[in-house]
């Protein structure tokens, strides 16, 4: 079944590891073959991939793009992905469900998973900065009731 999509004026995609760009009015493509096609803001660039999340997207996003370079890319994206669950195993569930795409061949599926990962890594994250100015007003608190 043929892919349909709507191509933007000066919006970019990668289109099996060739970067494209519409230089003209909005366009529509179709694609007839398989294809590992990511839009401009399905892509992350090695400089954005600041997480560990990040860095299992991008591992990932390589092995997609550049199927020459799979299994490099796949062992990186082991790798992320253990260390990630190793400090944070409320995603085991999430990253379970990565790694079944993953080992079923479909990476494009695998990054929407990612995607998902990332999202929990920001809200995780927020939880631990809540928590610590929680924690640093009670200590601001205490502190000034000892100097009374």
């Amino acid at each position: 079944m043929p892919l349909k999509l709507d191509f933007k004026s000066g919006e970019k995609m990668v289109i099996n590891g060739a970067v494209v760009e519409n230089i003209g009015p909005n366009a529509k493509i179709l694609v007839h073959n398989i294809a590992a096609i990511l839009r401009d803001k399905e892509v992350l660039t090695e400089n954005d991939a600041v997480t560990p999340a990040a860095r299992v997207y991008f591992a990932l996003q390589c092995a997609y793009v550049f199927p020459e370079k799979h299994d490099r890319y796949i062992k990186m994206f082991d790798t992320y992905l253990r260390d990630f669950i190793s400090a944070c195993p409320s995603a085991t569930e999430i990253a379970d469900e990565i790694r079944n795409n993953v080992n079923a061949g479909d990476l494009y599926k695998g990054l929407k998973g990612v995607r998902r990962l990332i999202g929990h890594e920001a809200e995780t994250l927020s939880s631990f900065h809540e928590g610590m100015a929680k924690l640093a007003a009670m200590a601001e608190t205490d502190e000034a009731e000892m100097a009374d």
